[in-house]
C-alpha cells in the first residue's frame, strides 16, 4: 500500500515539475525573452532554468516567485487553471 502511494504521489510530482517547466517556457517564449536573459535578471543559473523548463529540476518556490514577478503576474495568474488543468 505505501508503496503505490509513493509510487503515485512520484508521478504526481513529476508532472507538475513538468508542468511547471512548461509554464515558465511559455511565459518565456511569449515575451520575447531568452533564457540567458531571464536567468540573468532574476539571478538564476541559466543551465539551471533550462532544467527547471525540461522538467529535470525542481525550482524552489523563492525562484519560482522570481519568475512570475519578472513577467508582473500573481502567483494565481502564474497558475492558470486553464494551462494546469
Amino acid at each position: 500500500m505505501l508503496l503505490k502511494v509513493y509510487s503515485e504521489y512520484k508521478e504526481y510530482v513529476m508532472d507538475i515539475k513538468q508542468q511547471v517547466g512548461c509554464r515558465v517556457r511559455q511565459l518565456r517564449l511569449e515575451n520575447g525573452v531568452s533564457q540567458e536573459q531571464l536567468s540573468f535578471e532574476i539571478g538564476l543559473d541559466r543551465t539551471y532554468l533550462s532544467g527547471v523548463e525540461n522538467g529535470k529540476r525542481n525550482i524552489s518556490i523563492i525562484n519560482l516567485q522570481k519568475v512570475w514577478k519578472f513577467f508582473n503576474l500573481t502567483p494565481s495568474q502564474f497558475f492558470d487553471r486553464e494551462f494546469f488543468k
